[in-house]
């Protein structure tokens, strides 16, 4: 027995101080996950539960890569995120017990085709054309928790062409990271190599052909990606 045609290769993010690199399992991606960010989408806030929708392994680009504006949008946005990489099996994990299987963490950009995205909620329809499409899923090397410890404060910010857009801070997560774990971990067999956007602060908004996306998060690390 022989495949019809070479299977693909596995997505792969690199990881900071090592050769080494991490399979992309699945991303899994939370939404509203900050006050401020629901208020500008002008959405209820989520505070009993998170909500997830998912993106393709196949969305991932790593940072530094230059991207081609998205076809059928044209209100074409960027979200920064702390990213965090699973690296170990978990189900039903009590919070107190998730930094035991989370690998590291990283910076993270979940690029959406705004318009797509809101057509589809106001039709009450999923999201998935607005968000998983390819090279929506920008992600800077790892760093190892065993480098940066369990973030649980600390600036995110994020700069279109030297001019800053979004920032806040990692404290003000609805749900924490270890919550989210936890959360997720009810509903699927959590392994090695999934990773887990955490949301997005406010100030999200569109780029065009030539913008130039900087980002960084206190004490994990920066992210760019250039429009073409």
């Amino acid at each position: 027995m022989s495949y019809r045609f070479p299977p693909p290769q596995t997505p792969a993010i690199a990881i900071s101080g090592s050769d080494d690199l991490f399979p992309i399992r699945r991303i899994f991606c939370v939404g509203r996950n900050y006050e401020a960010h629901a208020k500008e989408m002008g959405v209820a806030v989520d505070r009993e539960a998170p909500f997830y929708f998912t993106k393709s392994a196949t969305a991932f680009v790593a940072s530094g890569s230059r991207v081609a504006y998205p076809p059928e949008t044209s209100n074409y946005h960027y979200e920064m995120e702390l990213v965090v990489a699973i690296g170990g099996p978990a189900y039903r994990i009590p919070a107190e017990q998730a930094e035991s299987v989370i690998f590291g963490y990283a910076c993270g950009l979940d690029m959406t085709r705004r318009d797509l995205q809101l057509k589809a909620r106001e039709q009450k329809r999923p999201w998935d054309t607005g968000k998983d499409f390819e090279e929506s899923a920008v992600i800077a090397p790892i760093v190892p928790a065993s480098m940066t410890g369990h973030p649980v404060s600390g600036t995110i910010e994020l700069r279109v062409n030297g001019a800053v857009k979004q920032s806040s801070d990692l404290g003000l997560l609805i749900h924490p990271v270890a919550a989210l774990v936890a959360d997720l971990s009810k509903y699927y067999h959590l392994q090695a190599g999934d990773i887990i956007f955490t949301g997005t602060p406010e100030g999200v908004g569109p780029v065009v052909a030539g913008d130039r996306i900087e980002g960084s998060i206190e004490n994990v690390g920066t992210i760019s990606l250039d429009i073409l």
